[in-house]
C-alpha cells in the first residue's frame, strides 16, 4: 500500500481548451461543473498506512515501518488489554455511581498504545479528555485519571512529572498550548517533540487551524495526532469535512498520513516518523489515526440513536486487540499460559482502580469559596453563607 504525503502533492494543471471547438468546450465545462457539485468525499477511501491486517498477518510498506522483538510485541499487546480493562472498569464505576462521567476509549487503544509508545521522556504530550492509553504509556497511575471523573480534584497528577499535561475538556483548545509549548521548546534549542491528540470533532474547531497555521510558519516541533474516530458525538465525519482529514495539512504548508488506527505497528511506525522530523527541525506534521469509536462519546451520550449495529459489526472485526493477538499466536510469541498470566493481572488492576475510586476521600464542600478572589469579596461571602445553611438544612439525608 502506499500513502500520500500531502506536502508533496502538486496542483493539478488545467489542459485548456480549444477555442475553435465551442461545443466540445461547452460540453467540457458542463462536465467539470457536473462532477464539482459531487461531494468530495467518495465512498473510495483514501490509502492508509498498514502493517498488520485485521487477520493479523504481518504486511510491509515502502516508506514506514518497524522491527520489534517478541518481547516488545508483548509489550504492546500487554499495553493495550490493560488499558481496555481499566477503560472498561471506569465505565461500569460511573454506571454504578462512583464517577460522573466517564469518556470511554474503547476500540482506540492501538491509535493511543502505538504513538505512546513511540514518545521519548523528554517529548511532551497534550491529550484531551480520552487519552487513557498514552497516559499509561507515559506512567501515569491509572486512579489519577479518575479523580477529576469523580469530583474530587481537577486532575490528580503533576504533569511535568510524566511529560503528560492535564486533561483537557475544552475542544480543539490543547492544540493551541501544545504549540506554543513546541515554540519554546524550538527557541530553547532543544531536540524534544511535542504531540498534541484531538478527535475529528475538535478538527473543526477554529483552535485547530490556529495551531496549524503557527506551527507551520514557525517550523514547531509538534506531531498533531487526530484520532478520527468516525464520530463528533453524534455529527459523522462526512457532514464535517469534504476532505479526508489528514490532507487538510496541505493548505497550512506541511505533510499529513493517514494511518489505520487499529494497527497498533503503524501507529508506533508513522508516530515515530513524525517525531523524528520535528526533532530535525522539519516541523509539523498531522496524523490522521481512521479508528472506530466503539462505545458511546461518552457515559451520558446512546449512540444506538444515531449509529447502526451493522457499522459497529463491521469495525468489530477489525478489532485492535485481536489482530495483534492473533498474530502473536501465528508467530508462535505467545502461548496461552501467557494469556491467562495476562488476563489474571489485568483483573488485578481492575480491582485496585475500583477500590482506589472508592477510597478517594470527598473534597471539602465549602471548597469551592476558596480563592476565588486573593483578598476576598462580599459577594461570594454571601454565597458561601447562603450554601452553608442550605448544607444545615439537611440531616440523615432529609430537609429539616
Amino acid at each position: 500500500m502506499t500513502v500520500e504525503s500531502t506536502a508533496a502533492r502538486k496542483p493539478r494543471r488545467s489542459s485548456g481548451t480549444s477555442t475553435g471547438s465551442t461545443g466540445s468546450a461547452g460540453a467540457g465545462g458542463a462536465k467539470r461543473a457536473a462532477r464539482a457539485k459531487k461531494p468530495q468525499n467518495s465512498n473510495a477511501e483514501p490509502p492508509l498506512v498498514q502493517l498488520l491486517t485485521p487477520e493479523g498477518e504481518r504486511v510491509q510498506h515502502p516508506d514506514y515501518d518497524v522491527d520489534l522483538s517478541p518481547d516488545e510485541l508483548r509489550g504492546l499487546y500487554r499495553d493495550m488489554v490493560m488499558t481496555r480493562r481499566f477503560d472498561g472498569e471506569a465505565t461500569a464505576l460511573q454506571r454504578q455511581g462512583e464517577l460522573g462521567l466517564w469518556a470511554s476509549l474503547l476500540g482506540q487503544e492501538a491509535a493511543q498504545i502505538g504513538s505512546g509508545r513511540a514518545l521519548r521522556d523528554d517529548d511532551y504530550v497534550f491529550p484531551t479528555y480520552r487519552e487513557h492509553g498514552v497516559a499509561w504509556c507515559r506512567g501515569v497511575d491509572p486512579t489519577n485519571l479518575l479523580g477529576m471523573f469523580r469530583g474530587v480534584n481537577h486532575g490528580g497528577w503533576d504533569p511535568n512529572s510524566n511529560n503528560f499535561h492535564l486533561y483537557t475538556i475544552v475542544i480543539g483548545s490543547q492544540t493551541l498550548h501544545a504549540t506554543g509549548y513546541a515554540m519554546g521548546v524550538a527557541k530553547d534549542g532543544a531536540d524534544s517533540a511535542v504531540i498534541a491528540y484531538f478527535g475529528d470533532g475538535a478538527s473543526s474547531q477554529g483552535d485547530v487551524a490556529e495551531s496549524f497555521t503557527f506551527s507551520a510558519v514557525y517550523n514547531a516541533p509538534v506531531v498533531f495526532f487526530c484520532q478520527n474516530n468516525q464520530w463528533a458525538i453524534s455529527e459523522p465525519t462526512e457532514k464535517q469535512t469534504r476532505v479526508p482529514l489528514y490532507q487538510r495539512a496541505q493548505g497550512f504548508g506541511f505533510p499529513g498520513v493517514r494511518v489505520d488506527g487499529n494497527d497498533v505497528l503503524a501507529c508506533l511506525a508513522v508516530t515515530r516518523w513524525a517525531l523524528e522530523r520535528a526533532r530535525r527541525g522539519e516541523g509539523p506534521t498531522l496524523v490522521e489515526a481512521f479508528t472506530y469509536r466503539m462505545g458511546a462519546h461518552t457515559t451520558s451520550d446512546d449512540p444506538t440513536r444515531y449509529r447502526h449495529d451493522d457499522e459497529r459489526a463491521a469495525w468489530e472485526a477489525k478489532d485492535p486487540i485481536l489482530r495483534l493477538r492473533r498474530y502473536l499466536e501465528a508467530q508462535g510469541h505467545a502461548d496461552a499460559a501467557w494469556f491467562e498470566e495476562l488476563e489474571a493481572e489485568s483483573e488485578a488492576l481492575g480491582k485496585r482502580v475500583r477500590e482506589a475510586v472508592r477510597a478517594m476521600p470527598d473534597p471539602d464542600d465549602m471548597a469551592i469559596f476558596e480563592n476565588v478572589y486573593a483578598d476576598g469579596h462580599a459577594l461570594v461571602d454571601e454565597e458561601r453563607a447562603q450554601f452553608a445553611a442550605y448544607q444545615a438544612s439537611f440531616a440523615d439525608g432529609e430537609v429539616k
